[in-house]
């Protein structure tokens, strides 16, 4: 290899980051079958389908299949269809990490208004559990506002440094 050449892909090094990674979000509670076809889906040059992810992972369509529909629940895969096709295609979208894993759950919101209705329900903020719950809410609406400015500065630092565009999902 010349210097000029570019550097070949290691199939075993992808294989081991792929494991690697899924290990790493599984010990942070992230199931880990989805985590192995995210990084599976992440290191393809190209969209896969389902049979493609399973092959790669040498599991069952099942598993691929339960996977896949949590990943596209949280905006991580997209799915394509394949024309002429009963088939999809998965890929990412353009940035699964900040419109995936915090806009589109939806976590804080749901946690807010939940905890809006324990507050309302122990008659506000007059009881020590009505404190407490009321809180708790008041620090999810912070880390709500928190998070939307974290990701106003990751679209504008993407976009500064040519890597910008929207969401695919």
């Amino acid at each position: 290899m010349t210097a000029a050449d570019p550097p070949s892909r290691n199939d075993e090094a992808v294989h081991l980051f792929v494991e690697r990674m899924a290990m790493a979000f599984a010990d942070v509670g992230f199931p880990r079958m989805a985590a192995r076809v995210l990084f599976t889906v992440m290191s393809a040059d190209q969209t896969l389908t389902a049979a493609e992810i399973g092959e790669r992972l040498d599991v069952s369509a099942a598993a691929v299949s339960g996977a896949v529909r949590y990943l596209i629940q949280f905006g991580m895969l997209v799915r394509e269809p394949v024309k002429g096709s009963r088939r999809d295609r998965y890929g990412l979208p353009d940035n699964p990490w900040y419109e995936g894993m915090i806009t589109k759950t939806g976590l804080y919101k749901s946690f807010i208004d939940i905890a809006d209705g324990g507050v309302d329900a122990l008659a506000g903020r007059g009881s020590p559990a009505g404190e407490r719950v009321a809180e708790m809410r008041d620090f999810f609406v912070f880390i709500q506002e928190e998070i939307d400015s974290l990701g106003e500065r990751w679209r504008a630092r993407r976009a500064a440094t040519g890597h910008g565009g929207s969401s695919a999902a």
